[in-house]
């Protein structure tokens, strides 16, 4: 017996050692809510998002030096186009967290695993199967008992803007997907296509402050204290710079499923860290709401 499951166990320690990595993205992804949240204020939203980006964007550069040089004409446009939708979606999961509890904001940003299979339903007008459509109407409610909190109140802004955001991360995904010069790149070219869609949004968040949208760049990095600079490092090194590394090492060692199994913690994570550390409460009808938002997701990801 003991040679028959003696194999086995190495080759679970190294699935695990594997997974660990990514599941900590999940986590670190999910503490982002809240570590933004404290931060940030509406009138800091775009000085802050300049602050973070340029302090991993010339690590990327560097990094994939060699890579951005070898990009082609059409990949450099493709990248460039899907950074000035990734601006959007920082700018709307931003200015939404704000206004809203990090709990809402990951659970409603999960939306995203149900509403791009059903994007790409419609343009490649194949129906989905029922039961995704089933697992669908239950996140959705879930959302909608979520922003109620603990009675039925009007949904707020924040969690508007949140689900505009996770209508974003679908066109961004579709997007990706049907620009010929990015869907066939292969793998080594992963590093430099997003530093160049991660350099297009930092240019649309620059401009936007040149143009004094909020508290400029400097005035921000001068008045942080030792807690903001930690939660801008937070999410600049650990929640970029971590999480797409992890990512990219992952990928060769597992499968994709697996890995976006374990990303798919996220939202999870979210609340976790919103109620044990940041205090929020969703009451009992949000908790149910939560609770659907999680069970769809995961069925809707098990079926499509």
């Amino acid at each position: 017996m003991s040679t028959l499951t003696a194999p086995a166990a190495p080759a679970a320690r190294r699935a695990w050692l594997t997974d660990l990595p990514v599941l900590l993205v999940a986590v670190v992804w999910g503490a982002s809510y809240l570590a933004a949240k404290g931060i940030t204020t509406t009138h800091t939203v775009v000085a802050v998002l300049v602050l973070r980006f340029a302090v991993v964007l010339p690590a990327l550069v560097v990094a994939g030096w060699r890579g951005l040089r070898a990009l082609t004409v059409p990949q450099w446009r493709g990248a460039g186009a899907l950074g000035l939708v990734l601006s959007g979606i920082f700018l709307l999961e931003a200015y939404g967290v704000v206004h809203t509890s990090a709990t809402n904001a990951g659970l409603i940003i999960s939306l995203t695993m149900i509403f791009t299979p059903l994007a790409e339903a419609a343009v490649t007008r194949r129906r989905p199967p029922r039961a995704f459509l089933a697992a669908a109407g239950l996140s959705v409610l879930g959302v909608v008992l979520l922003t109620q909190g603990g009675g039925f109140t009007q949904p707020s802004v924040g969690d508007g803007l949140m689900l505009l955001a996770a209508l974003a991360r679908t066109v961004h995904v579709l997007a990706m997907s049907r620009i010929k010069a990015l869907k066939d790149a292969d793998d080594a070219a992963s590093l430099p296509l997003t530093t160049v869609q991660l350099g297009s949004a930092v240019l649309v968040f620059a401009v936007l402050a040149a143009a004094g949208t909020g508290v400029s760049p400097w005035s921000v990095a001068v008045d942080f204290g030792p807690r903001e600079w930690a939660g801008l490092l937070f999410l600049s090194v650990f929640c970029t710079l971590f999480a797409f590394f992890v990512q990219m090492w992952a990928v060769h060692r597992t499968s994709p499923s697996r890995v976006s199994l374990l990303l798919g913690t996220e939202p999870l994570w979210a609340a976790a860290v919103g109620i044990a550390v940041g205090g929020e409460r969703l009451g009992v009808v949000g908790l149910v709401g939560g609770v659907l938002v999680l069970v769809g997701t995961s069925w809707g990801r098990g079926v499509r």
